[in-house]
């Protein structure tokens, strides 16, 4: 039979082992800066055009409207807007999200897109 009494000391153990068992998901900005700068500089930068376009206000800006970069036509007519969400799905795979489009680069781990996500979020024009 069940008895509360009994089963009051454990919650403890039980609230700690379900807390363990829970996926991360907090999102680093330093995890996030640190991956951009080992796989994006290469081609981009914060504040000017390099061989891909800059990340200044990234998110929330619409796809292919940076001024002064000569983007592929498959980016420089999509109507994609750059929400965290669309982010995600081009760090995992570009040319499914818009067909045609020039990165040839991903990121294989969701919790790296995350954080790329998450710094890329901090990049506004306000913070340079």
């Amino acid at each position: 039979m069940f008895s509360e009494a009994h089963a009051l000391p454990r919650l403890p153990f039980l609230l700690l082992a379900l807390w363990a068992a829970a996926p991360v998901s907090a999102q680093s900005v330093e995890h996030g800066h640190a991956l951009y700068t080992a796989h994006c500089t290469a081609c981009h930068s914060v504040g000017y055009n390099l061989t891909g376009p800059m990340h200044l206000g990234v998110v929330g800006r619409k796809a292919g409207s940076v001024p002064g970069f000569d983007y592929s036509p498959a980016l420089r007519h999509s109507k994609l807007v750059w929400t965290r969400a669309n982010l995600l799905a081009w760090l995992q795979d570009p040319e499914a999200l818009i067909p045609g489009q020039g990165m040839d680069f991903s990121l294989e781990s969701a919790r790296d897109r995350e954080d790329v996500v998450a710094y890329l979020a901090t990049l506004t024009p306000a913070s340079k």
